[in-house]
């Protein structure tokens, strides 16, 4: 079976500083065509131009290439099973075992972790960068447990790997945190500057869907456990808001006996999946507050 033809792609370090270096060239060009034909201003029209060619090389290579590095190590692992599943089936063991990972093997991938993580500090922004590199550490993490299982005691692999592997383990924690942090702060604006309560709720449980698959990796990690709890605090906000704005519409129509089953309403909702915050209590009591307030007003009538 043809490998399939491996997709153009760089380091985030290396393509970052080419496109830099030619969006700089490019400016340089542009800001020197337009000076010569007398354009006023010629560096805000060159300063425009190169920033858009800089968005399209971020563009260009974290959703094109990604996507087209993505597909082609899907097509690679899906080979790679196929290979494993024939070799065992004639040979009876894993053909995989048959390649360990060497000292220069685990350097190299050490060094390209450094390198992607140095880029990603860089490019702090882009939240793709962060992502890379703990995907590469799990991997890497991965088969670093597979090699420590098999290596042994006197094995000049052991303290290399051990140490690859506490480093791998910094990196991951480091970068899939802030991958984290940023995808949920974006998601999070997203949510508070739509509209539309149902895509509100959608941006919202995404958010709360990064941060709790961050859990799964750090379950302790205080931050993240924060960040869970105030999503899940917006989440109920989002869905009742159209409760008491029905609820105050209700009474201020007169119709207290509904304007009261709304607020009750609010108040199941808010405690029904027996999650305490102090947001949930505040809210609980305004709206307790509020059916108090209905009561007076019934009195009154």
């Amino acid at each position: 079976m043809n490998r399939v033809r491996r997709p153009f792609w760089l380091p985030a370090s290396n393509y970052y500083v080419l496109a830099v270096a030619i969006s700089t060239a490019f400016f340089f060009l542009v800001w020197g065509i337009l000076h010569d034909g007398g354009e006023e201003l010629p560096w805000i029209t060159a300063g425009i131009s190169a920033s858009i060619l800089l968005c399209g090389a971020v563009i260009l290579r974290e959703i094109v290439l990604r996507r087209a590095r993505n597909r082609y190590l899907r097509q690679q692992r899906m080979l790679e099973n196929m290979m494993y599943r024939g070799g065992v089936e004639r040979h009876g063991r894993d053909p995989r075992n048959s390649s360990k990972l060497t000292l220069e093997g685990n350097a190299a991938i050490l060094n390209e972790i450094q390198l992607k993580s140095e880029a990603a500090r860089v490019l702090n922004r882009v939240s793709a960068g962060h992502q890379e590199v703990f995907e590469l550490c799990s991997e890497y993490i991965l088969r670093n447990d597979d090699e420590l299982k098999t290596v042994g005691a006197g094995s000049p692999r052991l303290a290399p790997l051990l140490k690859g592997r506490s480093a791998a383990a910094e990196y991951h924690k480091y970068h899939l945190l802030k991958w984290a942090e940023m995808e949920s702060r974006n998601l999070t604006n997203e949510a508070r500057s739509l509209s539309n309560p149902a895509e509100k709720v959608e941006a919202a449980q995404n958010a709360l869907s990064v941060i709790e698959s961050a859990l799964d990796s750090y379950p302790a990690e205080p931050a993240l456990l924060q960040s869970q709890e105030l999503l899940r605090d917006l989440i109920v906000s989002i869905k009742l808001a159209p409760l008491v704005e029905k609820a105050e519409r209700a009474v201020f129509e007169g119709d207290y006996a509904g304007g009261k089953s709304l607020y009750r309403d609010a108040l199941f909702y808010l405690g029904r999946d027996n999650i305490e915050s102090e947001s949930r209590r505040q809210a609980a009591d305004r709206i307790n507050g509020q059916i108090e307030r209905i009561r007076t007003l019934e009195n009154d009538k």
